[in-house]
């Protein structure tokens, strides 16, 4: 996959690490919305192994309200510039097509959409590039999101319809197919059986376009693993984990995560595992 200055290849998956500069956040809202804290967590974040630093300057949780663009753009721009001249691989998550456009000329290598490039002009903000772009599926917005239940003939065949339609759409509007992962979107616009079913079935998620595209997994500290454990988020570091292993053994290229160190350990063993099996 082309990411702006980087190829990746997937011989394993790559842990994304989440850097939210925002105040509200649904898990780590606030921690680093000052900008000298936020350099200190990509610092620590890239120490702990993340292949990928994911900046988010709105939350998307559900019920957040939307964020001005200059505020958004006062909080990711000067990041962004400072993290790509360090030679950090840096994904930058806005639906914004000025945002996109900033982030770019900033040195950002991957634009991470939730609404799947559906805003007027997000194509064309980053048609011309060389970024990588994630299509993600969302039922609804995050205002309105989880309100009430979310209802899907098929959750499996409708995400994979919705992200088919995107990427293909994106295709003929002249963007390379090796720049483009999907994200089945867990916790956006799904209950939590949805959820499980779209993890336990993650790989009929990808529309195939000659070959299944990567998928990014983005489950950390959400709700659905709340369902389960019954722990509030800060507290789902090990549902977390686990949930990175089930989407790692079914295929994803790219997992999301909170707690990186913690999850390229568990990786690493993963990996050594399905590498003994290869070689028995």
């Amino acid at each position: 996959m082309q990411c702006g200055r980087f190829t990746f290849t997937f011989e394993r998956p790559l842990v994304m690490g989440i850097l939210n500069v925002t105040p509200d956040s649904f898990s780590d809202g606030g921690l680093y919305a000052d900008p000298g804290k936020a350099r200190m967590q990509a610092e620590k974040i890239l120490a702990d192994g993340a292949d990928i630093i994911d900046i988010g300057g709105e939350s998307t949780r559900p019920g957040a309200p939307p964020v001005p663009l200059d505020e958004e753009l006062q909080r990711v721009i000067p990041l962004v510039k400072e993290l790509s001249a360090a030679g950090i691989p840096v994904s930058v998550d806005t639906y914004k097509p000025e945002v996109m456009r900033h982030a770019l000329a900033a040195g950002a290598d991957l634009i991470n959409d939730i609404w799947g490039f559906r805003m007027p002009g997000a194509i064309d903000a980053v048609r011309d590039s060389q970024c990588g772009l994630c299509v993600m599926h969302m039922l609804g917005e995050p205002q309105t999101m989880q309100v009430g239940e979310p209802v899907y003939d098929d959750v499996i065949a409708d995400v994979r319809a919705f992200l088919e339609e995107r990427v293909n759409t994106m295709i003929r509007t002249g963007v390379a197919k090796n720049r483009i992962s999907v994200d089945p979107g867990f916790g956006f616009g799904k209950t939590v059986e949805h959820n499980y079913a779209l993890l336990a079935r993650l790989p009929e998620t990808s529309p195939v376009v000659g070959t299944p595209l990567p998928i990014l997994a983005g489950m950390s500290r959400k709700s659905m693993l709340g369902a389960v454990v019954n722990r509030p988020a800060p507290e789902r570091v090990a549902a977390s984990i686990a949930a990175a292993v089930c989407a790692a053994e079914r295929g994803a290229a790219i997992i999301r995560v909170h707690d990186v160190a913690q999850t390229v350990d568990a990786l690493k063993v993963w990996a050594a595992t399905r590498d003994a099996a290869r070689r028995a």
